[in-house]
């Protein structure tokens, strides 16, 4: 089993940065893929980016492109999602999520437990 937990959410000003992390424990050698999505008040949980363990390949969604910048320290077992520019849009309940499979977006085996992050105009 794996386990995921984040850290670092919280309020920020539009335009303002934040940064996520996310540690990882367990048996981290059988993931692919560890990364993030979000969900808003009222809307689906979207993805937002992911990192390959082997490689740090990246994906990230169009929305975050240019903004948003993940990597992680895999001797550490974390994952960061620096965030930038921020807009309220931004806002939502942040989860780390993670795979065995070569695409995040397709498959989520593991969980964190979602953290609040609310930018302020």
């Amino acid at each position: 089993q794996v386990q995921l937990v984040e850290s670092g959410g919280g309020l920020v000003q539009a335009g303002g940065s934040l940064r996520l992390s996310c540690a990882a424990s367990g048996r981290t050698s059988m993931l692919s893929r560890v990364g993030w999505f979000r969900q808003a008040p009222g809307k689906d949980r979207e993805f937002v980016a992911a990192i390959s363990r082997i490689g740090g390949v990246t994906d990230d969604a169009d929305s975050v492109k240019g903004r948003f910048t993940i990597s992680r320290d895999n001797a550490k077992n974390t994952v960061y999602l620096q965030m930038s520019s921020v807009s309220p849009e931004d806002t939502a309940v942040y989860y780390c999520a993670a795979t065995r499979s070569l695409s995040l977006r397709v498959r989520q085996d593991y969980w964190g437990q979602g953290m609040q992050v609310t930018v302020s105009s």
